[in-house]
């Protein structure tokens, strides 16, 4: 026997259904309106723009190649390194050189600038790139050592390369700050934002910072783009290197100009330290405590540790404070 009622509630449902689909048209048809108004943004042309996904995953083949045998299920020995590098740099250099070609294309067009022969500079600069691997590898060994000699917790090599958020956001920024330094739009800011988005980590490319760095935990450390670090620097979570606040007017005028602070060699930042200002120097083998605020030039071999607040115990167990 037909359930009559059941099949009246599905037509009702598919009357329903097609009555709000039905709206859909007007609203596309506002959409595609809205990209003709200067208040919205869009990328609506035929010039194609760099792809975040495929920019994530040059980080993932960089990374292969940085740390080899790492972030690959094949094993890599003596046997196949050879083939293995062979491989992973010819691929990234196909993918890197295509994403930074795309990249100068389209700030070229967005600045109206004269053709600068972008195919040949997107190659160039990729292989510009590559060139500097070696020297990067080099330099994320002095950060992992930092890292394994700074946390009396990493329980090997292998553990900080694999897990360490801090390490992560370095080798990213590493990464990304090559490619700034050859002046390449775009690409690098989207890295290091892609590193704070896992991490919690937000570096920069354009800081300048030193071997051997060591951020401890991680969570929340800022690291603005004119900061400049100096070697063997260790920082905790929360720690942000980063500019006084600016009106709008203000803000402007120190566009690519310096606002950030200097951190010398061999310097300690505990925990939610806050360090502002363009003129701000914490000198070297200097030590910041935990929720330190400093605006003002630090003399090298100097201590600040905020005075230790009153603490009230309460409880059964506990006698009152006086």
């Amino acid at each position: 026997m037909v359930d009559t009622s059941r099949t009246k509630e599905c037509k009702a449902d598919i009357t329903i259904t097609r009555r709000y689909r039905e709206e859909i048209p007007a609203i596309v048809d506002q959409l595609v309106s809205s990209c003709n108004r200067n208040d919205c943004f869009d990328h609506v042309g035929p010039e194609p723009i760099p792809s975040r996904e495929t920019i994530i995953d040059i980080l993932h083949r960089a990374s292969r190649i940085l740390y080899p045998g790492y972030f690959v299920p094949a094993r890599v020995d003596q046997v196949n390194v050879g083939y293995y590098f062979g491989q992973e740099v010819t691929g990234l250099f196909e993918a890197l050189s295509e994403q930074i070609r795309l990249a100068i294309r389209h700030d070229c067009i967005r600045h109206d600038q004269p053709c600068t022969d972008c195919d040949e500079r997107g190659q160039r600069a990729a292989i510009d790139f590559l060139r500097g691997a070696p020297y990067l590898r080099q330099l994320l060994a002095t950060d992992i050592l930092a890292a394994y000699e700074g946390d009396p917790a990493a329980g090997g090599f292998d553990e900080i390369i694999f897990s360490y958020p801090g390490l992560f956001a370095i080798t990213v920024y590493r990464i990304a700050h090559q490619l700034y330094h050859q002046k390449i739009p775009l690409i690098p800011r989207i890295m290091t934002e892609y590193a704070h988005s896992r991490t919690g980590i937000d570096i920069h490319p354009g800081a300048h910072i030193g071997e051997s760095f060591f951020i401890d935990h991680g969570t929340g450390v800022v690291i603005g783009e004119t900061t400049t670090i100096g070697r063997r620097v260790r920082l905790y979570q929360g720690v942000t290197l980063g500019a006084l606040s600016l009106s709008r007017e203000e803000c402007e005028n120190l566009r690519n100009k310096k606002r950030h602070p200097l951190i010398e060699d061999d310097v300690i930042i505990y925990a939610n330290a806050t360090v502002l200002g363009g003129n701000t120097v914490i000198g070297a083998r200097s030590v910041v405590g935990g929720n330190v605020s400093i605006t003002d030039t630090i003399p090298p071999d100097t201590e600040v540790f905020l005075k230790k607040p009153e603490l009230i115990f309460r409880g059964k167990n506990v006698p009152l404070n006086p």
